[in-house]
């Protein structure tokens, strides 16, 4: 094809940038740091050839439909897919192609990061001293949870769950995990969810967003939890029931929370979560270094290309549409 028309809905990083202009310097970028509205997405991808987004816009049948029947590729910086109808783009002819794996280590260490920072009340040290609260060194002050010996749960034991599992090894944690048809690693143990909720000091939620794990983390799953325990979300905010979570750490049913995600994204300012000091929230960071966002769009770019030319998507989430 000659001159695809091409819309790349943000500024991606470098690497992936520069390799969709090498082949397709007429690309269609958005320059704004805040994302097109759903009016600006409908108007803009209108004859377009391919795109490429990121998990902030919605790409629905509605969509694929203004876009027209020459749509030949969606590729996502991204591994979730829950921002995109997967079954509408296969039904139109659609692959659409996402980021996997190369993500997994800095999404493993952002949840140790929350779960450390939680556990020792790190941004609560850190409030205090900026509060001017820090007068003397106190045997009571600000105390947390140990790791060491700890039992932790993973819920989700895929590519990132185990990269948890793994990390653990370093804190000589007891390992549980709760995962459909998963194979045990790094000395893990299968649980069913009960058992994990029960038994675990700190749990980890590694799960994708799906209708069966949409608000997986709900009022009876903490409720299940020890009220020593720290929950830490780096999967998707809409696993987790927020009411239902700021009702557990308002309560001191459970002991902290960390979230690097929430829904909705951003988190609303009069979010009551924000009251809470044993509640930490960072903006989805788990991905957020320097070498992970190159090597993530260089992978979009490349399914970009190859479903551009006609190829087979490096990386595809509904193969099935070349078998159609």
């Amino acid at each position: 094809m000659s001159h695809p028309k091409i819309f790349i809905t943000r500024l991606i990083p470098g690497p992936g940038l520069a390799l969709v202009q090498k082949h397709f310097p007429n690309a269609d970028i958005w320059p704004a740091e805040m994302p097109p509205t759903r009016e600006q997405l409908l108007a803009k991808i209108r004859g377009m050839d391919g795109l490429l987004c990121l998990l902030t816009e919605r790409i629905d049948a509605e969509l694929m439909d203004a876009a027209g029947p020459q749509l030949k590729v969606i590729s996502s910086m991204s591994v979730g897919m829950d921002h995109i109808d997967i079954p509408a783009a296969t039904a139109r002819g659609i692959p659409v192609g996402n980021t996997p794996g190369v993500l997994t280590d800095a999404t493993a260490d952002q949840a140790f990061a929350l779960l450390l920072a939680a556990a020792r009340r790190l941004v609560e040290g850190v409030d205090y001293i900026r509060d001017g609260k820090w007068t003397t060194w106190h045997p009571q002050l600000l105390l947390g949870a140990d790791l060491t010996g700890a039992t932790l749960g993973i819920v989700g034991f895929g590519r990132i769950g185990q990269a948890v599992a793994k990390r653990a090894q370093g804190f000589d944690m007891q390992v549980l995990y709760h995962s459909p048809n998963a194979e045990p690693a790094y000395g893990a143990q299968a649980v069913d969810l009960d058992t994990l909720l029960r038994e675990s000091d700190f749990v980890s939620i590694n799960v994708p967003l799906t209708e069966k794990t949409r608000h997986l983390v709900n009022a009876e799953f903490l409720a299940k939890m020890k009220p020593t325990a720290v929950l830490v979300n780096t999967a998707r905010g809409g696993v987790l029931d927020q009411t239902a979570l700021y009702n557990a750490l308002k309560s001191n049913q459970i002991f902290a929370a960390a979230l690097d995600v929430t829904d909705p994204e951003p988190l609303p300012m009069d979010s009551p979560l924000l009251e809470l000091k044993n509640c930490i929230i960072v903006p989805h960071l788990g991905s957020a270094s320097y070498k992970t966002r190159n090597m993530m769009s260089k992978l979009a770019a490349e399914n970009l290309i190859a479903g551009l030319k006609g190829e087979r998507l490096p990386n595809c989430v509904n193969v099935s549409v070349y078998r159609s």
